[in-house]
């Protein structure tokens, strides 16, 4: 840091993604980050869904992480629940995948059936 002006915008975009992980009245963004979720790429799927959020300014958006859900062998998992509570869970993520998501589902309401553990399970 050589200014004060930097250490503002630091802050400012501090403040950013600490608004993505705290917002609880609007759709929330769930990220499997146990170990099993973490070894399979977890990290850069949440990073790259606080980017496409931030990128596109949508507001009442949480991003957050939980532990372990179970279903080690469809990580990265990423449940998004809406206002209503429902809950729709995505698995076997990528960053690519995020992009699809957030604008066909969290922005257009259009669930992305293909990615879903439905889709999944019914491979078999």
């Amino acid at each position: 840091m050589k200014s004060i002006a930097e250490l503002d915008e630091i802050r400012r975009k501090t403040l950013e993604q600490i608004s993505l992980r705290s917002n609880e009245n609007g759709i929330r963004v769930v990220v499997g980050m146990a170990t099993c979720g973490i070894a399979a790429g977890a990290r850069p799927v949440m990073k790259a869904f606080m980017e496409e959020i931030s990128k596109r300014n949508l507001q009442n958006i949480t991003v957050s992480m939980t532990g372990c859900v179970g279903a080690c062998r469809l990580e990265p998992i990423v449940d998004i629940i809406d206002r209503d509570g429902n809950k729709v869970t995505y698995v076997k993520m990528t960053p690519e995948k995020t992009e699809r998501v957030v604008l066909e589902h969290i922005v257009n309401g259009r669930i992305c059936s293909d990615l879903t553990i439905g889709a999944e399970e019914a491979k078999k």
